[in-house]
């Protein structure tokens, strides 16, 4: 084993160059701020994974603050399929936080940055503000109510509170630099009117605040040392260090707002509004559809936190957006379920195999490992009869070289079980196979040790006896859009990449030792690919969902 330590990453630089100045391992806390409008997506996970392994890497407290800062869209849903996944994923937060804690303290705040001229009521429509605003090359206009006195907007300020205004008829506005060169500068909005039922406070509070004044100051109120954004918030920083002065106590630790690069994944969208786009337009069957990118949906395709986590330390975090294939999103649950999830065999397309010269009537109970990467895993006994189902692409009449499978007049080995050669084959009235009748050789029993077991051959088949075998629902699901990148094509909407493919429903036949799994069992049909059992299931029906194929299919289309 490498005793070399791993490099730091450009964030940890940051921190270990803090504490060097004079910051203490005591005074580290992090968070995870998340809005409650819509379920965390895998690009959330990357920022769990990153704010929470800090806190577990110094040891320090990462708090879980709901930016619940907009009633309109947030529900409790939303915070309660958040928290599900952050704990599923096995991190734990050191506070519950929510935005609307503090919505007492930032009036407050507010109203003393009226008093200090540092704030008014601007009583314009949205459009008229954002045309004042000017363009990034040219400088911005003063708002007509730019120089209201202090007593009439601590007057509007208290009747927006007090629900005496419309919704959009008065917004309280930062007095900063209309003619900055960040249009974030330009006397940005702090409080705007919201007539709606909040998730946590009711209708106490008719004035809402807006993300960049919540952001730091909760920040603040917090003692979150490290603030850490993705890069699109990189020209807020300068305005969430200009709220930070209105209100810092130089006694109090200041955060510290640093940004790194979303990691996007191809062939999905991750756009909150998008999801919900194929939630209400039943594209999939909800939040947690395992179409969805989502973390909840993830999990229900059959995922596991650690394949997640094992994901998001491989792209690491950096300065620059790319594009990550979700081939190696893939690749990492493929290693992960290899180590740990039980081998049994499954039939999604049978064929029947009637064994000629063995015994009718006669059942056998082989031994099959469970998992070969995992000698603790143990054995299970699984029937073995004369009528056996084979997958129907394992057979073909007349085979060249290149074909290991059944064939007539050749030899392959049943897992487990025994060595068996092609005879003859039964059809239908169209032509099409019903029946494969082959031979066995008695002595070529799997694990007997006799000469004939020994003998070699090229391939091996997976079966399930016919007489044992269950019938269980299979969810095919694949990649949901064709695309790569559906959402950044200017000409077309993300909807017209749409797999059609995305999910075929299947019947498959399984052993019967799998009779009494239960929902999120996770299993590799051996040959076929990695699944799971479904919530959907019931003592009727095992329904099984594919996390993912053996092997990466779309790599060969790519080729």
């Amino acid at each position: 084993m490498s005793n070399e330590a791993t490099p730091l990453n450009f964030i940890e630089h940051i921190i270990e160059e803090d504490l060097s100045k004079g910051y203490t391992k005591e005074q580290l806390c992090f968070r995870f701020p998340p809005e409650p409008n819509g379920y965390l997506h895998i690009g959330h996970a990357s920022s769990i994974c990153l704010n929470f392994g800090l806190g577990e890497r110094y040891n320090a407290p990462v708090n879980l603050r709901f930016d619940d800062t907009n009633p309109a869209k947030e529900e409790q849903e939303f915070v309660d399929a958040i928290k599900r996944d952050i704990s599923w994923l096995g991190y734990e937060w050191a506070t519950e936080c929510y935005a609307s804690d503090y919505f007492q303290q930032l009036y407050d705040w507010a109203v003393e940055m009226v008093k200090d001229g540092k704030a008014y009521v601007d009583s314009q429509t949205s459009e008229a503000i954002a045309e004042q605003k000017g363009t990034p090359n040219t400088p911005g206009k003063p708002s007509p109510f730019r120089n209201r006195s202090v007593e009439e907007n601590l007057d509007l300020l208290e009747k927006m509170k007090n629900g005496e205004t419309k919704e959009g008829e008065h917004v309280l506005r930062a007095k900063i630099n209309m003619e900055s060169p960040n249009m974030l500068m330009r006397d940005p909005v702090m409080y705007r009117t919201i007539n709606k039922h909040h998730h946590r406070t009711g209708t106490d509070w008719k004035i809402f605040p807006m993300y960049d004044w919540t952001h730091g100051e909760s920040d603040y109120i917090e003692q979150v040392s490290h603030s850490f954004c993705t890069l699109e918030f990189l020209p807020h920083r300068e305005l969430y260090d200009w709220f930070l002065d209105q209100v810092y106590d130089s006694e109090k630790l200041r955060p510290k707002q640093r940004e790194f690069a979303r990691r996007n994944l191809s062939h999905t969208v991750v756009s909150k509004r998008k999801l919900a786009q194929l939630v209400s337009s039943g594209v999939v069957t909800g939040w947690d559809d395992p179409r969805m990118p989502t973390i909840s949906g993830l999990r229900r395709r059959g995922y596991t936190p650690d394949s997640i986590k094992n994901f998001a330390e491989s792209i690491g975090v950096g300065k620059r957006e790319n594009l990550i294939d979700v081939s190696h999103l893939e690749f990492n649950v493929r290693e992960d379920l290899n180590k740990k999830a039980p081998r049994i065999m499954v039939v999604l397309d049978p064929v029947k195999l009637i064994i000629d010269n063995y015994p009718e009537g006669n059942t056998e109970w082989l031994e099959a490992e469970n998992n070969p990467e995992d000698e603790t895993a143990g054995s299970r006994e699984v029937p073995f009869s004369k009528e056996l189902l084979i997958e129907r692409d394992d057979f073909l009449e007349e085979a060249n070289r290149k074909f290991f499978r059944l064939t007539l007049g050749k030899e392959v080995r049943l897992k487990n079980a025994y060595i068996i050669k092609g005879e003859s084959v039964v059809k239908d009235s169209e032509g099409n196979i019903t029946e494969i009748h082959c031979t066995y050789d008695p002595d070529s029993k799997s694990g007997s040790g006799s000469e004939a077991s020994l003998r070699k051959v090229k391939g091996t088949l997976h079966w399930v006896s016919a007489a044992h075998a269950l019938p269980v629902e299979v969810r095919l699901y694949d990649r949901l859009f064709t695309e790569a990148s559906p959402d950044t094509n200017k000409e077309k909407d993300f909807m017209e990449f749409i797999n059609p493919n995305s999910l075929e429903i299947i019947t498959g036949y399984a052993e019967p030792s799998i009779k009494e799994a239960n929902p999120e069992d996770k299993f590799q049909f051996q040959r076929l690919g990695y699944f799971v059992v479904d919530r959907d299931s019931t003592s009727d029906k095992i329904v099984f969902n594919r996390t993912v194929p053996l092997r990466d299919s779309w790599a060969k289309l790519a080729e």
